[in-house]
Parts: C-alpha cells; sequence; structure tokens
C-alpha cells in the first residue's frame, strides 16, 4: 500500500528583528537535500524551468525556501509515477492538491480484482533484487500491478515453489555466469527456462554472453541502477499488453507511409534546418523499414524464435509509426505538406 505523501514542512513564523532573511542555496545543496542527482535536477530547470530562482554573481542558480519546498514535492510526485512534464506548470496549491487526491485514492482501499487479475507476475532470484523492486515509487511508474513472486535463493528452489504458479517473467542476480549455466537452468527448471528473463550478473565470457544473448536472455551487468531493471520490465509489459495482444492474433501491422523511393528524395532535399537532422530521420526509416520485413521472413526454428521475430517485427513497426511522426513534423515546418494531413508526397 503506498503511503501518503507527507506535507512538506513549513517555517516557523517570527519577526523580522528574530530572524533576518532565509538564506538561499546553491544547485548541489538542493540536490542533496532532495536526495536525487545534481545532473536531474539541473536537467528539470532547463527543460522544465520549474522555479523562478536568483543567480549568484558567479552565475549560478540560488533556491529560496519555497522552491526547495516546491521542487521536494514534485520530487515525491514523480517517484509516485507522476510524470514531470505534467507537474511542472502547476503551481504550489495545485501540486499540494495532486498529492493530497494521490493519497485519498490510496489510502486504505483494497486492491480491486480487476487490478489483482492484470498484475504481471514476476519470480525473482536473489534478494537484493527484491528489496530494489518493492519500492512504490518504482512500481508506480511501471503502469502496471506487479506481483513479485519470491524471492529464491536458486532456480532450483523457484522451480519447485512455482510449479502450480502462472509466471510471467523471471529475475535473477548472479555473480557470475559459466559455460554450463543456460543448461542447469534448463534441466533444472524446465518450466522457468523458456520465460522472458533478465540477468544480473557480475562476470561472464563473451562466449556465454552471446551464448544466452542468442537466446533471448537479456544481459544486465551489474551494478544496474533500478532504472534499467525498470526500463526491462517496462519492456516485457508493453509486450503483453492488449493492442500487442490483437497484433499477435493475427492484426495486420501498419502500413508504410512513404516508399523508399520518397524517403531518398526528401533526405536529397535542401532544408531551412541547419543541421542534417531531416535526412538522418528519413535514412532511419528506411533502416526501420527493411528491418520490419526482414524480421518477418527470418527462419524459425522453434515457437521461441517465432515469438521473438514476431516481437522483433511489432516493435520496429512501432519505432517506424514514431519516425513517421517525426517526418511529418519536419515536412510540415519545411513548408512541403499541409499542417494536419493526412498523407504526404515527399518525392
Amino acid at each position: 500500500m503506498t503511503e501518503p505523501i507527507p506535507t512538506a514542512p513549513t517555517s516557523s513564523t517570527s519577526s523580522p528583528e528574530e530572524k533576518g532573511p532565509a538564506p538561499l542555496r546553491r544547485t548541489g545543496a538542493v540536490a542533496r537535500m532532495l536526495r536525487m542527482p545534481v545532473a536531474t535536477l539541473r536537467v528539470w530547470e532547463r527543460r522544465y524551468a520549474l522555479t523562478q530562482g536568483q543567480l549568484s554573481p558567479s552565475g549560478q542558480r540560488l533556491y529560496s525556501e519555497a522552491d526547495v519546498r516546491r521542487l521536494a514535492l514534485i520530487r515525491q510526485l514523480t517517484e509516485l509515477g507522476h510524470a514531470i512534464g505534467s507537474l511542472a506548470g502547476l503551481d504550489m496549491e495545485q501540486l499540494q492538491q495532486v498529492a493530497a487526491t494521490h493519497a485519498e485514492l490510496h489510502a486504505g482501499r483494497p486492491t480491486p480484482p480487476e487490478a489483482v487479475q492484470g498484475r504481471w507476475r514476476l519470480a525473482v532470484i536473489g534478494s537484493t533484487l527484491a528489496q530494489r523492486l518493492d519500492k512504490p515509487g518504482l512500481l508506480q511508474r511501471l503502469g502496471r500491478p506487479l506481483q513479485l513472486l519470491g524471492p529464491f535463493e536458486n532456480i532450483e528452489q523457484a522451480a519447485m515453489a512455482l510449479k502450480r504458479e502462472e509466471v510471467d517473467a523471471l529475475l535473477l542476480h548472479e555473480p557470475q555466469l559459466h559455460a554450463g549455466w543456460l543448461g542447469a537452468l534448463e534441466s533444472s527448471a524446465p518450466a522457468l527456462s523458456g520465460l522472458p528473463m533478465a540477468v544480473l550478473y557480475g562476470f561472464a565470457s563473451e562466449a556465454v554472453c552471446e551464448t544466452l544473448a542468442a537466446v533471448g536472455i537479456s544481459l544486465l551487468r551489474a551494478p544496474q541502477p533500478d532504472v534499467v531493471i525498470l526500463q526491462w520490465l517496462r519492456g516485457l509489459v508493453a509486450l503483453s499488453s492488449p493492442a500487442r495482444e490483437e497484433m499477435a492474433a493475427g492484426t495486420v501491422l501498419p502500413p508504410r507511409r512513404w516508399s523508399d523511393n520518397q524517403l531518398i528524395a526528401f533526405a536529397n532535399q535542401s532544408t531551412t534546418v541547419a543541421c542534417e537532422c531531416p535526412r538522418h530521420v528519413a535514412e532511419l526509416l528506411m533502416q526501420l523499414s527493411q528491418f520490419e520485413r526482414y524480421s518477418a521472413q527470418c527462419a524459425n526454428r522453434n515457437v521461441a524464435d517465432a515469438q521473438l521475430h514476431q516481437y522483433l517485427q511489432q516493435l520496429t513497426s512501432e519505432s517506424r509509426q514514431r519516425f513517421e511522426m517525426a517526418l511529418t513534423r519536419i515536412a510540415e515546418h519545411e513548408g512541403l505538406i499541409a499542417e494536419g494531413a493526412t498523407s504526404a508526397e515527399l518525392g
């Protein structure tokens, strides 16, 4: 259960004679107070202008107590899954309302049955991994309820405990991966070895890594921050979404918007943008389209191969559609197509 967000601290009132102006703090000090990287705070400020802080004579940003309280609340809300972009334009009163609404939604309410049914079931081998994943902020950002199974000390224990359990994916911590690791996994836990899995490992030879990667196992070289594990989980959750399930059932992938000839013609045009981005976007679109066709034609040795190629084709199709949106934006900027047009002639 997510704990209610604590109210931001307020300073005690005092007369000007008793207390002078509150000190201004530099970026590094504020980042330490908020327990976040200095680089993250600077990116937030550069992209979203979260505060109207003063500048020191040397050009460094200075924060007041009000600025720090606002940033602390934004930091808490992002850890609970709210996007920084959706919070940046809110004033302190609006941020506190978001926090209060969030607390009301999670205070003492039982998990609805449909949420339990939609949980992503992740088996975890390694106690430290389970501790890292069992964080409300991390799970909120996943976007889907996560049920942790375990942690288990080893794969054999997991196989015994999960005989009658439905498992969606497997996350393991292995200090060392040796040449026989995959064979041992397949023999001791055949039901688990075919699941999507990631291994957070300490040491392994290049040959072992190539073998594991070839069968679709995600390799995460330790140490890795929590966000890397979150990205892996997000990829799996996205793969299991209703839209992907429909696509797996035979839904036709969206067709290309432009042919290779149109993209080549666009890449060779002069643009008003003072860089090579338009040409690079067109070239990336051609490469994505080519790989999309290639992955659809790959030979499959077994069901796992077919699922992997289907996943690659679907993911490439989604990436291709995003870059088509990017090229549309560029074409509109250059006046090659009307803004909001549903089709475009780039050639």
